[in-house]
């Protein structure tokens, strides 16, 4: 919920507050309710309700509340970031890590950095369990290394997730990737945000 020390949040609902839906829609690919003055948006495969009136955002789906509660603090700057900011572009198929990004070389340092050792650790031995966790989030395979998914954290920016299973002579390992048009669609240190819940959804 806004108004809870986060200067962002509060921000992101004030510029919102401004925007026409219809506009909102096009351009972020979500769904508005007229009568309830809510914005419906689909994250991971599930459905959130994202309140005017309220400055809340809330979910009836399974599983959400690790987005909501757990996650909130990313995923909540994320989402509102998004709704303000997003473009009707299409996706280019370009793929792009964190730091390629124009200004991203700035989070692959310190409490910055994604938690994708841990993440190829938790599924260095177990394929089967990274897919069918994956499938959970609505995810679709991918062709890159050993297994991959493609996540949806945001209708229009979607996430790779490629995981190299350990073997005798190497660790495991995970990279997290963007599509190229992600810099068009919302800020970096938001980009960052996506990032770092896209990786911990996963564990």
């Amino acid at each position: 919920m806004a108004g809870m020390n986060n200067p962002g949040e509060d921000k992101a609902w004030e510029i919102l507050a401004t925007m026409g839906p219809q506009e909102v829609c096009r351009a972020a690919a979500v769904s508005y309710d007229a009568l309830s003055e809510s914005y419906g948006i689909k994250s991971f495969g599930m459905d959130f309700s994202a309140s005017m009136r309220e400055k809340a955002i809330t979910s009836a789906s399974a599983g959400s509340e690790v987005l909501l509660q757990k996650l909130g603090y990313f995923f909540r700057l994320s989402v509102l970031w998004y709704l303000v900011s997003a473009k009707d572009i299409a996706c280019t198929g370009r793929l792009v890590k964190l730091q390629n990004i124009r200004g991203g070389d700035i989070f692959t340092k310190g409490s910055h950095v994604l938690p994708l050792e841990p993440l190829a650790r938790k599924y260095g031995k177990n394929r089967e369990g990274f897919i069918k966790k994956g499938k959970i989030l609505g995810g679709e395979m991918e062709s890159f290394g050993d297994a991959a998914l493609r996540l949806f954290p945001l209708p229009r920016i979607p996430v790779i997730l490629s995981l190299w299973l350990e073997d005798e002579e190497f660790p495991a390992r995970a990279d997290l990737l963007f599509d190229s048009t992600c810099g068009l669609q919302i800020p970096t240190d938001i980009i960052w945000s996506v990032a770092m819940m896209s990786a911990l959804v996963m564990l």
